[in-house]
């Protein structure tokens, strides 16, 4: 019997079932630390698993692919910011002013990481380029995130979680990928043959993820802390605002003349905010606001499972595309602009 085109596919439905289970059982006591570390696990382990599968040549023609980084890095903290701001008389009555401040907080957070590798990767884009792009805007945003939010929030706050944010990214991200790049020259070639693992990991990180983050917001009292009609309010702020990122990020790239799988790489590292980072800058962001920080980073929980949702979408899609048509597309795209 074929399948309904109306239905999604399989991964897609796994995260929708992800978040209903997370709504009504939530990992709390001693599951909670546990699916963290499961989580946890799964980010080391696609990392080693990326290391080892990526030549050192792809790596340093990444890192040296300079036009595409300082394209991500300004969708990520110059388009996102300017469109809270241009868009607020808009949207600010969708929400309460509280709300909006979280809105506006998250625009200013960096790209998330792991999951903007993996749906690179699943979407087969540029995933050398992604590992170096998200990462260091990962690690850049310890810096501009407060800049920008004591420029345009007029908050201010310490920055002594600066040093354990950067050394979780070393210890959870760039050791296990070094680590995975020394042990290519024995494991690469079973990498290789074994992609659809890769692609499981992959897959398993997102899920993961989506259910310790959705789990995280439902306990913290997602469905609780405002009325039904600020959060729907706030699911159009945030469809919005990721709606026209991924627009601007895809038209820029491709009026630059980057190749399809750079556009996918500026397109998910681009329009991607941080949950992980977020939530402890906020800590010490807003630490003297009335209400502490749970109003602020509630945006920021919704926007995440938000662009988790739809980015795992078209990366399935983006994924199912034919490799060869891509030279066809840049070829004819670098022409248009010359």
């Amino acid at each position: 019997m074929a399948r309904p085109r109306f239905l999604p596919d399989n991964f897609t439905l796994s995260l929708v079932a992800t978040v209903v289970f997370a709504s009504f059982l939530p990992a709390r006591g001693i599951f909670a630390p546990i699916f963290s570390n499961l989580t946890t696990a799964a980010i080391v382990l696609l990392f080693f698993l990326h290391g080892a599968k990526l030549s050192r040549e792809a790596l340093v023609a990444a890192m040296t692919h300079w036009r595409l980084h300082l394209c991500i890095l300004c969708s990520t903290f110059v388009m996102f910011p300017l469109l809270a701001i241009v868009l607020k008389p808009v949207l600010l009555p969708l929400v309460t002013p509280a709300l909006y401040v979280g809105v506006m907080y998250t625009s200013m957070l960096p790209s998330t990481v792991q999951s903007s590798i993996a749906l690179t990767s699943i979407a087969k884009g540029n995933v050398p380029a992604a590992v170096c792009a998200a990462s260091a805007s990962s690690v850049l945003g310890i810096f501009i995130t407060p800049l920008l939010a004591g420029l345009i929030l007029q908050t201010h706050g310490g920055g002594g979680n600066a040093l354990h944010m950067i050394g979780s990214i070393v210890l959870e991200l760039l050791v296990p990928f070094v680590a995975g790049q020394i042990a290519r020259t024995w494991i690469g070639d079973w990498v290789g043959r074994n992609r659809a693992m890769l692609k499981l990991v992959d897959n398993s990180s997102i899920i993961l993820t989506v259910y310790s983050a959705f789990s995280a917001a439902v306990i913290g009292g997602l469905w609780h802390q405002i009325p039904a009609i600020a959060i729907g309010g706030l699911v159009v702020v945030n469809l919005v605002l990721l709606g026209i990122a991924l627009g601007l990020t895809t038209l820029a790239s491709r009026k630059m003349g980057f190749s399809k799988a750079d556009q996918i790489t500026i397109m998910f590292c681009g329009s991607k905010k941080s949950l992980a980072a977020g939530i402890p800058m906020a800590k010490v962001l807003f630490a003297g606001a009335a209400g502490g920080a749970g109003t602020i980073v509630l945006p920021l929980m919704l926007f995440h499972q938000i662009q988790l949702m739809i980015c795992s979408v078209l990366a399935q899609r983006f994924g199912a595309r034919d490799l060869s048509l891509d030279d066809e597309g840049t070829a004819a795209t670098t022409a248009a602009v010359k």
